[in-house]
């Protein structure tokens, strides 16, 4: 089956079930081939005026489709699939956006024959621009890639062991946050020191996004980048000197390390 052929049925049209949809509109996907579903159906108007079916009811998202995707929190997943379970038929896609619920624990609540996968993007995959996790069940090798094609429309896609899936969600997933923070904090210093916030913003947006680049294209390691623009008493070292003193690599260690045990102990 061919990605653009394939109907997709989105549950949940929160933050991300409506990222999810939107990075599938700008991937080409056609509209008519996506449903998603939420109950305060007014919120999802825009994607409604793009063409995208929204339904209030889950089980009409679900009927007919391809794939589905079960974008709610994780505390909603019983009923939700106590909700599905009559309709849902062998050979469907489940992907499960739900963090801490295992494939075995989602087995045990739909039909014999689903294909269940875990699944954890983030909210870049409005722009296409998602590092998306998936590990994948024992089943066709077609049908994984069939899952990791999907994705690959949305950003990068890596497939993981399943027991990484909760340092998958704190790196990938949450890592967006703290990413963003660094960006607010760096826009903060920017104005302290001179810029408007706007051109502060542009100029450490770019900066971020360069340094990305930096290391998606070049495969070397930060230090080696790092290294490049350090120079013996220079004003870089220091200012990167001080910023170690004042804790920075490891207060985001810690708050990586901080969010990974919550999720794990389910708190």
């Amino acid at each position: 089956m061919e990605i653009k052929q394939i109907n997709i049925g989105i549950i949940g049209g929160g933050n991300l079930g409506r990222s999810v949809a939107e990075g599938f509109l700008k991937a080409g996907i056609r509209a008519s081939r996506i449903v998603v579903s939420r109950r305060r159906v007014h919120l999802l108007d825009d994607l409604h005026a793009k063409g995208v079916r929204i339904e209030k009811d889950n089980s009409k998202a679900v009927i007919g489709q391809d794939v589905i995707i079960l974008a709610v929190k994780p505390y909603q997943a019983v009923d939700l699939l106590n909700e599905l379970n009559p309709h849902l038929k062998p050979g469907q896609i489940l992907l499960s956006l739900m963090t801490g619920l295992s494939i075995a624990e989602l087995a045990a609540l739909v039909p014999e024959g689903v294909l269940i996968f875990r699944v954890m993007p983030n909210t870049a995959v409005a722009l296409q621009e998602s590092m998306t996790l998936i590990a994948a069940p024992d089943c066709d090798p077609a049908i994984q890639k069939l899952v990791g094609d999907l994705f690959e429309t949305l950003g990068k896609v890596i497939f993981i062991n399943e027991e990484l899936m909760a340092a998958a969600t704190v790196l990938g997933a949450c890592g967006i946050a703290f990413a963003l923070r660094f960006i607010r904090a760096a826009i903060q210093g920017g104005v302290e020191i001179g810029f408007g916030a706007d051109v502060a913003q542009q100029i450490v947006a770019q900066t971020v996004k360069g340094a990305t680049e930096l290391i998606l294209q070049t495969g070397r390691h930060p230090e080696q980048e790092i290294d490049k623009v350090t120079t013996p008493k220079g004003i870089t070292i220091s200012g990167l000197n001080e910023m170690e003193h004042q804790g920075f690599s490891s207060a985001l260690i810690r708050g990586l390390l901080v969010s990974y045990n919550k999720l794990n102990s389910g708190k």
